[in-house]
């Protein structure tokens, strides 16, 4: 698994990579068909406190991709909510890959 992490108009400190990656954990021990991971945290010039910090990902699995964005006014915070959202949609894109091949079996064994 590739894994890029960049930031947009901050610097991304070892201490913030170290935790992206640590989150990142959990998502990968759940779907291990992970082919690259890119994460941007930028930091917005907008007027509303809550919309400053933004953290999103772009997750290549085998058979598709993930994108997750999320915004927040502390950028540790935005990256927890990120990691919370890709995990669903990991759990999501895995549901529908086993109905998928659930389906095909099916129609193998019918023929």
């Amino acid at each position: 698994m590739n894994l890029t992490i960049s930031g947009h108009h901050l610097e991304v400190t070892p201490a913030l990579r170290e935790y992206v990656s640590s989150k990142l954990v959990r998502v990968t021990k759940r779907f291990d068909q992970v082919i690259d991971v890119r994460v941007l945290l930028s930091l917005e010039n907008a007027k509303e406190k809550e919309e400053r910090q933004s953290a999103e990902c772009t997750m290549l699995v085998k058979g598709g991709d993930i994108h997750v964005k999320t915004t927040h006014e502390d950028l540790y915070a935005a990256v927890d909510e990120l990691i919370d959202k890709l995990d669903r949609q990991v759990v999501r894109f895995k549901d529908k890959q086993k109905e998928f091949e659930h389906k095909s079996h099916k129609d193998l064994a019918t023929n």
